[in-house]
């Protein structure tokens, strides 16, 4: 409701304004500071003044006298409150938000709008388990993709597969070479990529640390696999694929436990074999932009502002890791209507520079967009690096953060009123969606641009601005429906005229905003504004709670207030959803 009244204001502010042979491009609709009744209210008289040589409060009184709000569904009255031109809701607003959220389990999902886009993220390279310095891109880019798909997009979601680099030449050389018994130590886990990741480590510290001789007989034949690659020779690839499959194959296990699930694995190589690669780096020879420096082929890209240039081609003909992304971008844009590439704040020069290559390659790079994100520490700030074999395991933060929230659940359970016979396994559900839902949701809550650092105290309060407490809201909500079909409160013919108090009114008000705030969200491409709207339905929610009982009110006030729980409960669980954290029904 809220995005429909949104509407009819800028109508009716536009027309009033016409009327008054003032602008209307720039009407300043927003949601008015906190000292202002309203549900939306116009600053247009602050731009207004210089035009029309009047203090911005007379200015607004003149606005709000043109304006009708008669014709209208929503809107009901208009009024002014210093330079603000206020909107006030009808009783329709409210009405049509009750029987819309209560009776819609997709409340809040937006209509189709036609367009395809593929969101790109996590994209680790295959050399061993992800570490938590790494859990940002995935967790990010999962709660993108959600909310396209919820605003109304047909979303796929890609991990662009590196198995074509130096990594993943030392990796097979040093998995072909080294046996069992030359690594150190036993996999940390029973799974494929903390087996093999120790062949990885191995082949690193003999790289940095063997016989010069012997290091110069390895690194050609690691040189032999990335030229075997380079040509498309099958029988190179296919000892490289045996490596990447498998490791591979492990962090797809690890991902699911957030959960981060892909549509498809797109392997650089599919873009050498094909011959776009080669296509590409012969159209960026053709162009202006284009030296050969430094025994290489180089892109020079001073008229964007980049006083770096861009190597393409190395001096022996061979594609480096960008010319392939570039092929592989240029095969999105061919088959999707935008590209969302979710990338760490150490790839913002290579993107920006990529963005200009395509550019001159001439793309329409108004389909690429970036979502940038800092890291996530631990407390004491470890060093994460695969290579070495230093950090802490994403398997290892999922297993300690359920854990945790288990302790917590059975804690919580010596005080819990709800009948409702849990047992082992609801406890262990409960956990898992509590624990994980507590890491992603502490992670998509923030800024993508802001370093987090990641506490559990915080993470795992229910009592504070956290998953497990908007997650209780849900679990509440539940119960009270529960309770309220035993009872035989029926809340289909609920009366929306009988939900007068404030706490009642403020819940449908933010409520009515969630479509609002998904639209906004996704054309921002920032999930951690839901995360922040999730919360903030949680602190009303439970005001009403406290204040509005539902089973001990009048049966007309109760069957009302009831509605008012079941469109609470599909708004908060919709909302979760968006940001991949679960909603349990009961905690």
């Amino acid at each position: 409701m809220f995005r429909q009244f949104r509407e009819e204001v800028e109508t009716a502010l536009s027309a009033a304004l016409s009327s008054l042979d003032l602008p209307t491009d720039d009407l300043g609709v927003e949601e008015p500071p906190e000292d202002v009744p309203a549900t939306l209210a116009s600053s247009v008289a602050f731009r207004l003044a210089g035009v029309v040589g009047a203090p911005p409060p007379k200015i607004a009184v003149d606005i709000a006298e043109e304006l009708s709000a008669e014709g209208y569904d929503y809107l009901a009255a208009v009024d002014t409150q210093g330079p603000y031109v206020n909107f006030h809701v009808s009783d329709a607003y409210y009405d049509d938000t009750l029987e819309s959220a209560a009776t819609d389990e997709a409340y809040g999902r937006l209509p189709a709008t036609g367009d395809s886009v593929v969101v790109e993220h996590t994209s680790a390279n295959p050399t061993g388990p992800v570490h938590v310095g790494r859990t940002r891109n995935p967790v990010i880019g999962d709660a993108v993709a959600n909310l396209l798909d919820f605003a109304g997009n047909d979303v796929e979601r890609h991990y662009y597969v590196n198995d074509a680099g130096r990594q993943m030449a030392v990796f097979t050389w040093a998995y072909e070479t080294f046996d069992e018994d030359d690594l150190e130590g036993e996999p940390a886990r029973e799974r494929v990529e903390y087996d093999l990741v120790r062949y990885y480590r191995k082949g690193n510290a003999f790289l940095e640390a063997a016989d010069p001789e012997e290091v110069e007989r390895a690194e050609a034949e690691i040189t032999e696999i990335l030229q075997g690659i380079e040509e498309g020779d099958e029988e190179t690839y296919a000892r490289v694929e045996t490596v990447v499959d498998q490791v591979l194959g492990g962090m797809r296990e690890c991902l699911e436990r957030l959960p981060a699930e892909f549509d498809e694995f797109v392997k650089e190589t599919r873009f050498m074999f094909d011959g776009s690669t080669r296509d590409l780096a012969e159209r960026l020879k053709e162009t202006d932009h284009a030296v050969y420096e430094e025994d290489a082929w180089q892109l020079e890209l001073d008229d964007y502002g980049f006083e770096k240039n861009l190597v393409f081609l190395r001096s022996d003909d061979t594609s480096l890791y960008t010319t392939r992304d570039l092929a592989h971008h240029e095969w999105k844009f061919d088959n999707y209507d935008r590209a969302v590439t979710v990338l760490g704040e150490d790839h913002k020069l290579q993107s920006g520079q990529l963005r200009a290559a395509l550019d001159i390659l001439g793309n329409d790079v108004n389909k690429l967009e970036n979502v940038i994100y800092s890291w996530v520490n631990l407390p004491g700030g470890e060093t994460m690096s695969t290579r070495k074999g230093t950090g802490v395991m994403l398997d290892d933060l999922l297993d300690e953060a359920i854990d945790r929230a288990r302790d917590e659940v059975e804690t919580r359970l010596e005080g819990r009123t709800r009948d409702d016979d849990l047992d082992e396994s609801d406890i262990d559900r409960i956990a898992r969606q509590v624990g994980i839902g507590a890491v992603r949701y502490d992670i998509v809550s923030k800024q993508p641009t802001k370093t987090i650092t990641f506490e559990w105290d915080q993470a795992l309060n229910f009592e504070a601005q956290s998953a497990p407490y908007i997650q209780y809201v849900h679990a509440r909500c539940c119960g009270i429906a529960d309770e309220a079909a035993a009872a035989g409160l029926d809340a289909s013919e609920a009366d929306p005229a009988v939900l007068t108090t404030d706490a009642e009114r403020d819940l449908l008000a933010t409520i009515a905003r969630f479509p609002a705030v998904v639209e906004t969200a996704a054309d921002d491409l920032e999930p951690h504004t839901v995360a922040t709207f999730a919360r903030e339905l949680a602190e009303v929610f439970n005001t009403f709670y406290r204040e509005c009982p539902v089973l001990d009110a009048d049966e007309e006030v109760g069957a009302a207030r009831l509605a008012l729980v079941e469109a609470s409960r599909n708004a908060v669980a919709n909302a979760l959803s968006i940001v991949g954290v679960e909603a349990p029904e009961s905690m």
